[in-house]
């Protein structure tokens, strides 16, 4: 349960954009599986998975245990790589998020 659930226009706005602003859509090419991501700086990417996204990654799907420390599947990585390479997802933090 939250020890703090956020109500004020102004917390849900900080809410929305530290959690979502500026989240680009990446398929892997391989599953087709849809993340959210954002990369603040070369070596810093955030990526948003959905439970269907993760139902859908065979990586990812066939995992038996919980919460692993890095969740990464290699062929999503790999997209998303392309996809900055391709200038779909740009590098560098705009206002802060």
């Amino acid at each position: 349960m939250a020890s703090f659930v956020p109500t004020s226009d102004e917390t849900l706005e900080d809410q929305r954009l530290y959690t979502r602003a500026r989240l680009v859509e990446v398929a892997c090419l391989d599953c087709l599986a849809t993340v959210g991501v954002k990369k603040n700086s070369e070596h810093h990417t955030s990526i948003q998975w959905t439970g269907e996204a993760r139902a859908h990654c065979p990586e990812l799907s066939r995992r038996t245990t919980g919460r692993e420390a890095h969740p990464a599947c290699p062929r999503m990585a790999a997209s998303i790589e392309a996809a900055v390479r391709e200038g779909r997802v740009t590098i560098g933090a705009e206002d802060g998020y």
